[in-house]
């Protein structure tokens, strides 16, 4: 089965009433933890932008305490797992203030991370990629927002 474009599914959406609506959201939502996580951003959490990036952060914080610190492969794992995350619920926000605001954060919490990300090329490289990342979602933004953004960038260094 080949999946239609994402235009005639709206216009199929569309004719459709608002009890059959829900019956299809709720249908999607059973399917993957992903589409249930997205429906939940959208339902409960999109209009606190800020405690969604608290929540976020939180659990940033959480994953960082438990990486397994023995070698650096493992710490390497795990960063990469906690940095799909954060993609994963920026892509559900879809707003630059949230995408830089958590891509600030895991920068920094690298940088705290004992062993230092310093000591390893693919550390050292994820570090720098994320922070240009975030620097050039700065740059979309408007002018006040970048001034507080770089500031807090510049504390990483």
């Amino acid at each position: 089965m080949k999946a239609v474009p994402i235009t005639q599914i709206k216009k199929e959406l569309q004719h459709l009433s608002q009890e059959e609506l829900v019956e299809i959201v709720l249908r999607v939502g059973k399917y993957k933890l992903e589409n249930k996580e997205l429906l939940t951003y959208l339902l409960f959490e999109a209009g606190d932008e800020d405690g969604y990036i608290d929540v976020v952060k939180a659990y940033m914080d959480e994953q960082f305490e438990l990486v397994n610190q023995q070698h650096y492969y493992y710490i390497k794992k795990s960063v990469r797992k906690i940095l799909r995350t954060i993609k994963k619920y920026v892509k559900f926000s879809k707003k630059a203030e949230t995408e830089a605001a958590l891509l600030i954060h895991f920068c920094r919490r690298l940088k705290e991370m004992e062993p230092s990300y310093l000591n390893n090329t693919v550390l050292t490289n994820m570090f720098d990629r994320q922070l240009a990342l975030a620097e050039k979602t700065i740059g979309k933004m408007h002018e006040d927002l970048q001034y507080d953004y770089k500031l807090e960038i510049e504390d990483l260094f």
